[in-house]
């Protein structure tokens, strides 16, 4: 049976979002997942925190952080990658696909001067690339779908697949930001459904339909029997007209545009202006799904 590493999830109201903590008991050694930079769109304030919450609960365990991981760059939050690393001293990384993530949105950004070769990370993975938490076996899965760098971490007996796949009641993650693909989506889904049924399922995202509690842990097993797209759309055609249709009726999620500028550069807020602000660009009419009712 693969190691279980102790799984502590952190749930940020603000965007659904769910971070973790995920450590070995034996060695103290962990990673920590997808951390939230706090942002607050109405006022352009940054904080720090949820980030320091996650610290002050490394502290208290006793752990030393091994890791700092994201599975892709978020379209909903920023990333408090680099002032975890700034916190901590651990590497940063993503999947090695990022980097075609950071040309497209290089060019939506007009940055030409903009390094789009993932060297803003310490790491780069490659699909089926292998590390480990402490002495916790880990591997990496390429998920590409919801965007073009997606990627599942398997750590022990836990699988990170963030925007793949939700909560049984929540179905699969949206596939129509720019790099995205349903088709793309529903084979990087069977990938994770054939991991073995008890393998645990840890999602980013919880958008507590029926105003349920937020959940984020489920099993393949579940996911199989459950998910309200995968259980109901059996075939590749099925899944991609339902996808694409759900999709057709989403509004762009509200930072999308704040978010890749500063996730497309690991987590780094933009660079002080001669008057010691920092600013965010946003490029106009560039994104389809505008909600005007």
């Amino acid at each position: 049976m693969p190691q279980q590493p102790e799984v502590t999830g952190f749930f940020d109201k603000r965007t659904w979002s769910i971070q973790y903590v995920v450590a070995d008991p034996e060695t103290k050694k962990c990673a920590i997942v997808d951390p939230v930079l706090d942002y607050d769109e109405k006022s352009g304030a940054t904080a720090t925190i949820h980030a320091d919450n996650i610290l002050k609960f490394v502290v208290d365990k006793g752990y030393e952080v091994e890791w700092i991981l994201d599975t892709h760059p978020h379209a909903d939050h920023f990333s408090a990658a680099a002032y975890l690393k700034e916190k901590t001293g651990a590497p940063t990384a993503i999947g090695e696909k990022v980097t075609d993530v950071q040309k497209l949105w290089k060019g939506f950004y007009n940055w030409p001067d903009f390094p789009a070769d993932g060297s803003q990370w310490d790491k780069l993975f490659a699909d089926g690339e292998t590390f480990s938490v402490g002495n916790i076996p880990a591997r990496v899965m390429l998920s590409p779908g919801h965007t073009l760098a997606s990627i599942t971490y398997v750590i022990g007996d836990a699988a990170f697949v963030h925007d793949t796949l939700f909560m049984p009641d929540s179905g699969t993650a949206r596939a129509d930001f720019p790099g995205g693909s349903a088709r793309v989506l529903w084979s990087s889904i069977q990938d994770i459904l054939s991991l073995p049924d008890e393998t645990r399922v840890f999602t980013g995202h919880d958008y507590q339909p029926g105003g349920r509690e937020p959940k984020w842990e489920s099993t393949v097993a579940e996911q199989k029997a459950k998910n309200t797209h995968m259980s109901v759309h059996k075939t590749e055609a099925e899944f991609v007209a339902a996808r694409e249709a759900r999709d057709r009726t989403l509004a762009m999620p509200k930072l999308i545009l704040h978010a890749l500028q500063v996730n497309t550069n690991a987590g780094r807020l933009p660079e002080p202006e001669t008057n010691g602000r920092r600013y965010i660009k946003i490029p106009l009419n560039l994104l389809e799904g505008a909600a005007w009712d």
